[in-house]
């Protein structure tokens, strides 16, 4: 029976070394999510972009210790039930080690419930608090864009040093608009401010004026916007068009020069918002951290594609990083992959610098944002 056993050990023994061989000289799979056509494909077609532009350069440059990455991408079209499709055929089809994205919020939270049961690391790039949190409950889940409490926070710290207490909320029906009303209601209760107006509207809407006037004739200070374009362009133009002078803050879901294009430089001037030091790299001393890396990455994604990076798409650059650090450091299974994101440490990359825990699946805060002013159809930064 001693020998048996050890025949056994070592025929299991053979077995791994030679799967290990036949690991090292393959490539490594990893997924794609994004919704590159569909009403949110202003975040999807630059997170593909992006990932391939990476995927492309890290292979020219040897892979990962000599093996090569392979990105599998999908397009969501921005509907959930199609996004949970084809995160089960990136896991039970194309045996992908961990999936980058969905774009948003509501495809997160569809595909988190399968990978986490199917234990494999989701990178997501959507900004809803409850994609990650509670962590314990999310550990296989990782998101890439800073927790929509801390541009809620950013927002209100500045809407607090002008005195202005007095808040009108405007925000979107879908999932990002939902937890960022949600953020916004607990944020201004425990700091003071006083929500006058509490209006919402519909992803597809394509006229806010209703709720605008109701908004105008509150006593706000100001009016936050929660929401992703084009939402939020057709409020800034309604805001315009109905003579409204309150100040105008919007989410950092709108932190793309698209915004700006979709509204008008003439009505989004004076607009706010938190923004990925991304869309003002330029401005930036030139000892920030992330000074070199934004640039690096604003010049590369010109060059491939023709127009500049945007914030969203440095969403997959973050979510890419991550994953392939974790490989480096750890290996690449999903479980090694999952523990490398989670002990991920002072990585710096287009969404801040990332410091992940166990209790923490984002890794960024505060410092992640400026907070800048539409002026001249262009953004500044606010002192």
């Amino acid at each position: 029976m001693k020998k048996f056993v050890t025949f056994c050990s070592l025929v299991t023994m053979l077995l791994c070394s030679a799967s290990m061989a036949l690991a090292a000289s393959g490539t490594i799979k990893i997924g794609g999510l994004f919704s590159v056509t569909g009403p949110a494909s202003f975040l999807g077609e630059p997170e593909k972009k992006t990932l391939e532009l990476l995927v492309a350069d890290l292979n020219a440059k040897g892979g990962i210790n000599g093996q090569k990455l392979e990105a599998v991408i999908y397009d969501t079209a921005g509907d959930a039930t199609k996004a949970v499709q084809l995160a089960t055929k990136l896991i039970r089809n194309d045996k992908v080690v961990a999936i980058i994205g969905p774009s948003t919020t509501g495809e997160s939270m569809a595909v988190l419930a399968l990978t986490e049961k199917e234990k494999i690391p989701l990178v997501s790039c959507a900004a809803g608090i409850k994609i990650t949190e509670p962590a314990k409950d999310r550990k296989f889940t990782f998101k890439t864009p800073a927790n929509d409490h801390v541009a809620a926070e950013k927002n209100l710290n500045y809407m607090a040093k002008q005195k202005q207490k007095n808040l009108a909320l405007l925000t979107v029906t879908d999932g990002f608009g939902a937890s960022g009303r949600e953020q916004l209601k607990t944020l201004a209760a425990q700091k003071g401010f006083n929500i006058v107006a509490d209006e919402t509207y519909g992803p597809k809407d394509t006229d806010m004026t209703p709720q605008l006037t109701k908004i105008r004739g509150s006593k706000a200070d100001a009016i936050i916007c929660w929401g992703t374009n084009p939402g939020p362009a057709i409020i800034t133009k309604n805001v315009k068009q109905l003579g409204i002078k309150m100040p105008v803050y919007m989410s950092h879901g709108v932190a793309s020069k698209k915004y700006i294009e979709l509204a008008s430089a003439a009505a989004a001037e004076g607009v706010m918002l938190p923004a990925g030091k991304l869309a003002i790299y330029d401005m930036l001393a030139k000892n920030d951290p992330q000074q070199k890396l934004l640039r690096e990455y604003d010049a590369a994604y010109r060059k491939a594609y023709g127009v500049e990076a945007s914030t969203f798409g440095g969403y997959a650059y973050d979510a890419f990083l991550l994953v392939t650090n974790a490989i480096k450091a750890k290996g690449a299974t999903t479980a090694q992959i999952r523990d490398g994101l989670e002990q991920t440490k002072k990585l710096v990359s287009v969404s801040g610098i990332f410091n992940m825990s166990a209790t923490d699946h984002n890794g960024l805060d505060l410092s992640a944002f400026e907070m800048v002013r539409v002026t001249k159809g262009d953004w500044a930064i606010l002192k």
